[in-house]
């Protein structure tokens, strides 16, 4: 694990829904599908668009069957056969899906095998169209025709807040991308639309009710917590009274730091559709940042040790963090699976990072020197939090967390490993 820096900035987790919807339909023949595979010519020659596809998939040999999935797993998913040198035919399969763009696209919004083809996606029920103000990541950009001139993307997210490009999942010719893609699509490839799975349901709160929060609300020496409702903050202070602010909605993901640096913490949210961290100020002002997007985390904390808190995210193992002056500092911490926390877990210096890793219930801290620091607290489907729960010891550094979502419980680990609980929030 290293800490690096760049010039250049880089570009947000919730549990899925059980939910399965069972849909059968006919999909419709190639009416001039190629009888066999590209040939290596062709193959090397392109790595934009269709390049064939396996069969239309008859309701006789498969059930299209569309499983509950979030936005942040079909990019999980998507971004899973990224980087494995796999290569392009419509005959052969992976994990059980075509190794073709449809196959591809099927995988990510984990349908069954072997998946559907561009043909197929809309007619079977499976998704539908939508328009261009609609698109989140998880979504899609789909050329319905058939064999080689259709093709699907799976959008990441937009680069920017201009929507003129975004950030694409597609399987080509040439192998796997995830690369930066001019909307709809590279001229001259077809026409492209949006489309949506039936079956997606947005991160944060859309996806499953309440979503954690901590920070000092109320100014005093010790962390507070709170959660968010569809885009309503409710926030504990010291005394068990509630402060609300309304803040955000849909699939955003709430944050909290100073962002101002002065009295209590500010709350916030990241926008994954754009990019955009909303961060709301002392006098209810807005701040608007670019930072990120589609399937990354957000994570907030002072960086730089300068008087206001910052912005960052992590993606793939590794923080993108924004400093004061709008730099990044890239630090490398965890894997994939991880949930990242911040705080400032020595007491000195700038806040750290850290992730929590479900699978084991362990929080692995990174301190200012980069060595390592874990400890055992929560697991499953718990959701990490940190804070200084204890303050009026008079200690300085930052404790973890979890909120677990079945009990809308804090289980805060104080300096002497001892818990405190707070019920905050609705069970889900």
């Amino acid at each position: 694990m290293s800490n690096k820096h760049a010039l250049n900035s880089g570009l947000a987790g919730a549990a899925a829904a059980g939910l399965v919807v069972g849909l059968l339909a006919a999909a419709p023949a190639h009416a001039d599908e190629p009888a066999k595979g590209p040939s290596a010519a062709s193959v090397a020659a392109s790595d934009k668009g269709g390049a064939g596809q396996g069969a239309s998939v008859a309701p006789n040999r498969l059930s299209v069957a569309a499983t509950a999935i979030t936005r942040s797993e079909v990019i999980k998913r998507a971004s899973s056969w990224v980087g494995l040198g796999l290569q392009y035919s419509w005959d052969n399969t992976y994990q059980g899906y075509r190794t073709d763009c449809s196959g591809f696209a099927s995988m990510a919004w984990k349908l069954a095998t072997p998946g559907l083809d561009t043909t197929s996606f809309v007619p079977s029920g499976v998704a539908s169209w939508i328009g261009k103000g609609e698109l989140k990541p998880g979504d899609a950009l789909l050329n319905d025709a058939a064999g080689a001139r259709g093709h699907i993307v799976i959008f990441g997210g937009w680069t920017d807040s201009s929507q003129t490009s975004y950030k694409g999942y597609e399987f080509t010719a040439s192998g796997v991308h995830h690369r930066t893609i001019p909307y709809p699509y590279y001229s001259g490839y077809g026409t492209y639309r949006p489309v949506r799975n039936n079956s997606i349901v947005d991160d944060g709160a859309s996806a499953g009710g309440d979503v954690p929060v901590a920070g000092n609300w109320d100014g005093g020496k010790a962390g507070n917590v709170g959660i968010w409702r569809d885009g309503m903050f409710h926030l504990r202070n010291d005394d068990g009274s509630t402060t609300y602010v309304d803040w955000g909605g849909g699939s955003d993901v709430p944050v909290s730091a100073n962002w101002d640096g002065a009295g209590p913490d500010n709350v916030g949210i990241f926008r994954p559709s754009t990019g955009q961290f909303h961060l709301r100020m002392d006098d209810g002002s807005l701040v608007l940042l670019d930072w990120g997007g589609g399937s990354d985390i957000p994570v907030a904390g002072n960086w730089d040790g300068g008087a206001a808190g910052n912005v960052g995210i992590w993606r793939n193992g590794t923080f993108h963090l924004r400093n004061d002056d709008g730099s990044p500092t890239y630090v490398e911490w965890g894997q994939a699976g991880d949930r990242p926390v911040s705080g400032n877990w020595d007491g000195a210096g700038p806040d750290n990072v850290g992730v929590f890793r479900p699978s084991t219930g362990q929080f692995h801290l990174r301190m200012d020197d980069g060595s390592l620091v874990v400890l055992d607290w929560g697991g499953g489907n718990d959701i990490p939090v940190s804070g200084n729960w204890d303050g009026g010891n008079d200690n300085p550094a930052a404790n973890i967390g979890i909120w677990r979502p079945s009990q809308a419980r804090f289980h805060l680990r104080n300096d002497d490993g001892t818990p405190t609980y707070i019920d905050w929030g609705q069970p889900r």
